[in-house]
C-alpha cells in the first residue's frame, strides 16, 4: 500500500461518514481512523471501504472523552 492507499480510504471515510472528524489512515498500521458526535452506521462504512477495492475487516466504536485542561 501507498500514500495514495491511505488517501483513498480517508476520502471514502468521509463520503460514507460525512459527519467524520480527524480522519486518517495509517498503510503501516493497516488502519483508519475518525471522530464522529453519534455512532456511525457500520454497514455504510463497511460498503465505501469495498466500493473502493480494499478489504473491511472490521469496525471497533468507542466513547471519545475530551480531555481538558481540569480534567
Amino acid at each position: 500500500m501507498c500514500g495514495m492507499c491511505e488517501t483513498h480510504i480517508s476520502e471514502a471515510i468521509r463520503k460514507a461518514i460525512p459527519e467524520a472528524k480527524k480522519v486518517s489512515a495509517s498503510r503501516k498500521k493497516k488502519e483508519a481512523s475518525f471522530l464522529t458526535e453519534g455512532k456511525p452506521d457500520l454497514g455504510v462504512l463497511e460498503a465505501a471501504v469495498k466500493e473502493t477495492g480494499y478489504d473491511y475487516i472490521s469496525a471497533d466504536t468507542e466513547e471519545y472523552t475530551k480531555h481538558g485542561l481540569f480534567g
